[in-house]
């Protein structure tokens, strides 16, 4: 299995071959990127199309993958610390209704 820094740096080779990184990319283009592909996944998700959800679902982490992978962002350790870190939060912490 990789692991998610491996998946990282492999989404962002594979993007760049395909001259999705010729030119800089701002890290809001970036961004917008992932917010469209949860949008699909949403639309998916309204039609019960669930094949398609789960793709999109699969895009959404790509994208993420090649933001962290273009800047060689150490997600694997961020993703482990923050889930540590909600282990320790009170039940629905700050009172959230989601």
């Amino acid at each position: 299995m990789k692991m998610i820094n491996e998946l990282c740096k492999q989404a962002y080779e594979t993007a760049k071959s395909k001259g999705w990184h010729d030119e800089p990319r701002e890290t809001g283009t970036l961004l917008a990127l992932i917010h469209s592909e949860v949008s699909e996944a949403l639309e998916a998700d309204r039609k019960g199309d669930a094949e398609n959800f789960l793709e999109e679902m699969a895009d959404v982490c790509i994208r993420v993958f090649d933001l962290c992978g273009s800047r060689t962002l150490d997600l694997e350790k961020a993703i482990v610390d923050k889930m540590e870190r909600n282990k320790g939060r009170t039940y629905k912490h700050g009172g959230k209704a989601y």
